[in-house]
């Protein structure tokens, strides 16, 4: 068999770190391929797909709108919001007319989080601020509102903001209670379909291995909680790492489907994108 190096990336988060833990920590077998983990936040991934660096990436759900010639999606390691997801924050009390004209710190033009804020709310004025300074910004004044991800979403009145929306619960509320896409993982199509099972097996034996190890998946992920405790890194792992990790299931890949058609219905998405999974 040959031997293969791949390298694998995704974000420097908690939740994905535990997905990937035991392939991280080499506690899976995978002959004859070698993975090289890269860390990087969502968004320079995004970017590194497009250029077609990465073999095997997370990436936005909303970035995969530009991805899908050269990349498919491997059905394990989706982050799925189930009622909850991004959340717009601000330092008072906005609504939904409200926020129209505002600007709006974003963590990356293709972020998912942004998709769906202008989904939302066609007419804010989306600023690209790194997702780990958006509570400070807008805590600031530089900004009307921001859209926080990852530990974020959990943290943000510790910074003296104000739930504006929960951007999952409302996609919830507009699709029938369809789970938010946010996250999942893509391989480039020119690996071949052999190469692309393999991998995507190991992939679901990582997740799974942490899923019945959550303790020491939890140690290892705690490495990348930025400053939350372990129950609220346990909380936040909770959210997004769970069955719907090992499968998106049909509501699953129905609600991906959904959102890029509704991004292209919005004309945010240039074209309309059949999304496809590596099965």
């Amino acid at each position: 068999m040959d031997h293969r190096i791949i390298r694998v990336a995704h974000s420097p988060d908690s939740d994905d770190a535990f997905m990937f833990y035991a392939l991280a920590a080499g506690l899976i077998e995978t002959p004859g391929i070698e993975f090289h983990h890269k860390l990087a936040d969502i968004e320079t991934l995004n970017r590194g797909a497009l250029a077609g660096e990465l073999a095997l990436t997370a990436v936005s759900i909303h970035a995969y709108a530009y991805l899908a010639d050269r990349y498919v999606l491997l059905p394990h390691g989706a982050s799925m919001g189930e009622g909850y997801g991004p959340r717009i924050v601000a330092r008072e009390p906005l609504d939904h007319e409200a926020l129209a004209g505002r600007k709006v710190a974003i963590p990356g033009e293709l972020t998912s989080a942004n998709l769906a804020l202008r989904l939302y709310q066609p007419a804010v004025v989306p600023v690209v601020v790194p997702f780990d300074r958006i509570l400070e910004h807008v805590a600031a004044g530089l900004a009307d509102a921001g859209v926080v991800i990852h530990e974020g979403q959990l943290t943000f009145r510790a910074a003296g903001l104000t739930l504006v929306e929960d951007l999952g619960a409302w996609w919830a509320g507009a699709t029938g209670g369809l789970p938010l896409p946010l996250g999942g993982n893509v391989i480039r199509r020119d690996l071949g379909a052999g190469l692309i099972r393999r991998i995507s097996g190991h992939l679901r034996d990582s997740i799974a291995y942490a899923l019945a190890n959550p303790e020491p998946a939890l140690d290892y992920a705690m490495r990348f909680a930025r400053g939350l405790p372990r129950e609220g890194t346990r909380e936040f792992v909770g959210m997004y790492v769970n069955a719907r990790a090992l499968d998106y299931g049909p509501d699953g890949r129905r609600a991906v489907q959904l959102f890029l058609d509704r991004g292209f219905d919005a004309g945010i998405i240039p074209q309309r994108v059949t999304v496809e999974f590596a099965d």
